[in-house]
């Protein structure tokens, strides 16, 4: 059984419910560790349609007063656990604005989500994808496994989010492309800098909830990643109390398909250093 779901999200982005509201609902899905991972800053030019920017600037401290709250709290409710993280767009020409929001808060460990392509964020728009040939879609997938690649060796992340993110509105393209000679390749160079980087892999549910309607990310990518040894985390992705620590029990079956018996646990990152656990699942 899966006992930690570190990435979450509230109501201080674009989810529904507070801090405490989340950590209620995850304790009674069992969960023992609860990482809060609320989006990061973004500076301007990296749009949405329907943007959060200035709710989540207006109410950082605010997520970040609250899940220090509870992580104090956590422990003496049977022994649970509350982490302190962030789930930071990488932006590859925007390395110093990351890197000033890192500094100003002690963060557990951070996620690497890569949502943007240049100035494009690639996952709010079906039509935007309606709108590019096979052959854009197949640039697509190829420059965001070299967006990974640079994403850690940046050497700012502890995790990467949900590693085919690209697929959300083109599985059945994505997948044809992955049997593509060259394709793989592309994927394991960024696995492998994940793993000299000493993050993780996230395995998330989200992708359930998704038009792809699949984890993330996909078996074959999973076993290239344990091929690599790549370690991996868990993650719902969950914006509101009924997502969660959801699909848990299929992460489970998909990591463990794939031959992982462990996860990882990241804590008290600071100064370049970092506890890091193992949990059997």
């Amino acid at each position: 059984m899966i006992y930690a779901d570190l990435h979450t999200h509230t109501l201080y982005a674009h989810g529904n419910n507070t801090p405490k509201e989340m950590y209620e609902a995850g304790k009674k899905r069992g969960l023992m560790i609860h990482g809060f991972s609320e989006h990061s800053p973004r500076p301007l030019g990296y749009d949405y349609p329907s943007e959060y920017r200035e709710k989540l600037a207006a109410h950082f401290a605010d997520y970040v007063r609250e899940v220090r709250e509870l992580a104090e709290q956590a422990p003496r409710d049977g022994g649970r656990e509350v982490l302190l993280g962030l789930e930071m767009d990488w932006l590859e020409n925007e390395i110093p604005f990351q890197q000033q929001v890192l500094a100003g808060e002690h963060f557990d460990y951070v996620i690497g989500g890569i949502h943007f392509l240049g100035t494009w964020g690639f996952d709010a728009s079906a039509e935007d994808w309606k709108q590019l040939s096979a052959e854009g879609r197949e640039e697509c997938y190829a420059r965001y496994y070299a967006t990974m690649k640079k994403m850690a060796e940046s050497g700012l992340f502890d995790i990467v989010a949900h590693p085919d993110l690209i697929k959300i509105f083109t599985v059945n393209e994505f997948h044809a492309w992955l049997e593509k000679p060259d394709s793989m390749s592309l994927v394991r160079d960024a696995l492998r800098a994940v793993k000299n980087a000493g993050m993780a892999m996230e395995i998330s549910s989200a992708g359930l909830r998704k038009p792809c309607g699949e984890i993330y990310p996909c078996g074959k990518i999973v076993e290239a990643a344990a091929e690599l040894h790549v370690p991996i985390t868990f993650g719902s992705d969950g914006h509101c109390v009924n997502t969660i620590a959801t699909g848990f029990e299929e992460l489970s079956r998909h990591a463990a398909a794939a031959g992982y018996t462990q996860s990882l646990v990241f804590h008290r990152r600071e100064d370049g250093s970092r506890e890091v656990r193992s949990l059997s699942f």
